[in-house]
């Protein structure tokens, strides 16, 4: 079987989006001068992990429930399409699950040696590791995916904000922050953009599937007006934490690339109106996010 048709399914254009709350988390923790190399390797590497689970998971499940159709527009679905059999999806999920599970492995052993942070951090770890593996799996794969029910936004918000930014941070500092949620809750609200906009290319087949997200409901009128709170309320938290890190021209710096990136994307949003008009969207949203986070690792 081409290799190519794996890395279709593997969507390597939502990477970015994973790397980031890992990568933030990472940051949050060098602020504090605490940072492990080997640690914020492997949160990446396990973030992108989850990532292709969840993006094969999603064309095996929306292949089978009829959501993927010669109707729908975005990029080819590989089930769907007879590319990629639903016996070797179920076969690459167990496989992608798998390396999910080594990396995760290897990244507790780096950052939580047991003798020094006790069993008790495993076990908490490793459930919240077996939730996202689930998570990932449910949304539309499972026997009632809660992604066709409209908690896909919520289940991002948590998983590739809160979680990904505060546990990448814990696992380097052995401790929770409670002022690290301000930019984890502003990563969240990015990655319901990025969902969003996910949404809002397919509120037609997705409403012939009976799938009804938070945009399918919304209709595209109002669920832009969603998007623009969703990036409203992000540059507000971003510009909320930003003083309490950066100062002078570094801070003046990224409130004028926030309000113009903010403002330059929601301009596009609203003369967008055709699927492929908003599939532009995605893959560009979400290199700005990436690109945000490596620029806060160099001003750091």
């Amino acid at each position: 079987m081409a290799i190519r048709y794996w890395l279709q399914a593997a969507r390597p254009r939502t990477l970015p989006l994973a790397l980031s709350g890992a990568l933030l988390g990472s940051l949050l923790a060098s602020l504090q001068h605490r940072t492990n190399a080997a640690v914020t390797l492997l949160c990446a590497a396990t973030a992108a992990a989850l990532q292709v689970f969840g993006n094969l998971a999603n064309d095996y499940g929306d292949a089978r429930s009829g959501a993927d159709s010669p109707l729908r527009q975005g990029p080819e679905r590989m089930v769907a399409s007879g590319r990629i059999s639903p016996a070797a999806m179920r076969f690459g999920l167990i496989l992608s699950a798998l390396s999910c599970i080594l990396l995760g492995t290897a990244l507790l052993a780096a950052a939580l040696p047991v003798p020094c942070s006790g069993w008790q951090s495993w076990l908490f770890w490793l459930l919240a590791g077996t939730a996202s593996l689930a998570a990932a799996y449910c949304y539309t794969a499972g026997c009632k995916p809660y992604g066709y029910i409209g908690l896909g936004d919520l289940a991002v918000f948590v998983f590739f904000g809160l979680l990904s930014v505060c546990g990448s941070e814990f696992l380097h500092t052995g401790r929770l922050n409670p002022a690290s949620l301000t930019p984890a809750a502003a990563m969240g609200l990015w990655c319901c953009m990025i969902l969003n906009l996910n949404n809002m290319r397919d509120i037609n087949s997705d409403l012939r599937a009976g799938k009804h997200t938070v945009a399918a409901r919304l209709r595209l009128p109002r669920a832009k007006r969603y998007h623009t709170a969703l990036a409203t309320t992000a540059a507000l938290l971003w510009c909320a934490w930003l003083p309490a890190c950066f100062h002078g021209a570094p801070l003046y710096a990224f409130q004028t690339a926030l309000a113009a990136a903010s403002l330059t994307h929601l301009y596009f949003l609203k003369k967008a109106q055709s699927p492929s008009e908003l599939d532009k969207l995605l893959p560009q949203w979400s290199a700005a996010v990436l690109l945000w986070v490596a620029a806060l690792w160099l001003c750091r």
